[in-house]
């Protein structure tokens, strides 16, 4: 399956890319997977994308959670959160 990845704010600094087009195996079904299976990279992958790590998610550009299936050609997004005053 093909994707476009999108990096933001800190972690696209710590990352050194702000987007990436990959391909994934077929095992890689939902946004946990991925996730795990950008961790093997190691690092800094495996430290940015920690599980421990709060992270937020979009699936072309909606709010999903770790469960979300993943779509053919999809756009997902990783953002930390965002607070404000």
């Amino acid at each position: 399956m093909k994707l476009e990845l999108r990096f933001f704010a800190s972690l696209r600094e710590a990352l050194g890319v702000s987007q990436e087009s990959i391909t994934i195996p077929d095992s890689v079904k939902t946004i946990a997977d991925l996730r795990a299976h950008l961790i093997e990279r190691g690092n800094p992958w495996a430290d940015v994308l920690a599980e421990d790590k709060v992270l937020r998610c979009a699936l072309n550009q909606v709010m999903v959670d770790a469960n979300t299936p993943l779509q053919e050609k999809a756009e997902i997004a990783f953002f930390p959160p965002v607070t404000g005053g």
